[in-house]
């Protein structure tokens, strides 16, 4: 007797990405080890990140409806609805702390209860990921929550080799939190690490803002954060990364390192044409000498047998190209530009659905955006 196996692949539209309320199985009933069914302890000295911060909020001493908001309050009515809604996902936020402890326990409760969407895990768009740097220096990967719920109280890790290490921990990418504390045992050091300045800023789509890495850490943002070891803000906004001049009013408070300005996902030909070049002006008249970089849009893995899709891309490349000549010709000083073509690769493996990127997709987006970076943060001799 033969037994056949059919494998079923279908393809989901994903524009604006829209968490999904159904749940699959919880993870820890096919595999208790992966589960966030290991309560956190009693006894513990829990430790409220808001006393010290984090990393991904801009503008941080300005009022915020919420704490855990990308945007200041002042965004509200200024930007878009859409815009202002996406902002209150905690994308792109990292704290860091010092502990020598062997277990670490986290309590945090998310702003919504959609916890996954139909091609993007919990574990990327709710949970908290962490890393500690190794005895080089080099940031490694820990550990990530897995959540169930929309509060997650649980151990993050334990047995952790003995030592005074630092860590950061990512917070949700398409999710926002409300509260976040770490625990651990109450004979342990623990020092918080207060946010860093001059971030590298990105500004773009549904991709700047996350989607679908696996888990916060393995975004191309997060990954160029760690090596250059410098902080960053995410500034994505699925589906609303269009270039307006209303976001534009925000970057330009921002004392950056370097703006990125990664729009053409959501973007036409026409679009850039209008678009492009007032958002440069305007971020370099109050920033003078901010390096920025524009980014074309990457081409849909699929796109070389959909011509009309690869058309769009040409179009958008060719019309951020003139726009990008036309600046220089202005004498805009400062001024950088990543091609889109090889951003996920060349083989169109680096996707999840064509449009969105893999961990595949964003390691292979770090490799393009690292060297054009680097000459911008004048690390190249």
């Amino acid at each position: 007797m033969r037994t056949f196996f059919v494998l079923l692949f279908c393809s989901i539209p994903f524009g604006v990405i829209d968490a999904q309320e159904k749940q699959t199985t919880p993870i820890g009933s096919l595999d208790p080890e992966m589960s966030d069914g290991k309560h956190a302890e009693d006894g513990l000295s829990w430790h409220d990140v808001t006393q010290w911060g984090v990393e991904g909020r801009i503008l941080p001493d300005q009022e915020r409806q919420r704490w855990f908001d990308r945007l200041p309050g002042s965004a509200e009515g200024n930007v878009t609805n859409a815009v202002w809604n996406l902002s209150r996902h905690s994308a792109g936020m990292m704290v860091r702390f010092k502990t020598d402890a062997t277990s670490i326990d986290i309590d945090y409760k998310l702003l919504t209860k959609n916890l996954q969407m139909s091609h993007m895990p919990a574990t990327g768009v709710s949970g908290v990921d962490l890393y500690a740097r190794d005895d080089s220096g080099k940031w490694r990967w820990v550990q990530v929550t897995r959540p169930t719920s929309q509060e997650v109280k649980t151990k993050l890790v334990d047995g952790l080799a003995e030592g005074d290490r630092e860590f950061a921990a990512y917070l949700p990418l398409f999710n926002g939190v409300e509260s976040m504390s770490i625990g651990v045992p109450p004979d342990s050091k623990f020092e918080f690490l207060a946010p860093r300045t001059k971030p590298i800023v990105f500004y773009g789509t549904s991709i700047t803002h996350g989607a679908c890495a696996s888990r916060p850490g393995m975004v191309h943002t997060a990954i160029l954060g760690r090596r250059f070891d410098t902080p960053v803000v995410n500034l994505g906004f699925s589906g609303n990364g269009k270039m307006d001049a209303a976001v534009g009013e925000f970057l330009t408070q921002v004392d950056a390192a370097v703006f990125v300005i990664d729009c053409l996902p959501n973007m036409n030909a026409s679009m850039v044409d209008t678009k492009c070049v007032p958002l440069v002006q305007q971020i370099r008249e109050k920033k003078p000498d901010t390096p920025i970089i524009l980014v074309e849009d990457r081409r849909n893995t699929n796109s070389w047998i959909l011509p009309a899709r690869d058309k769009h891309h040409t179009a958008n490349h060719n019309a951020l190209q003139t726009a990008y000549e036309k600046l220089k010709s202005e004498s805009v000083n400062n001024l950088y530009y990543i091609s889109g073509d090889a951003l996920y690769g060349s083989d169109g493996e680096g996707s999840t659905d064509g449009s969105h990127a893999s961990d595949l997709g964003f390691m292979r987006q770090a490799d393009v955006f690292d060297p054009v970076l680097r000459q911008a943060l004048g690390l190249v001799e």
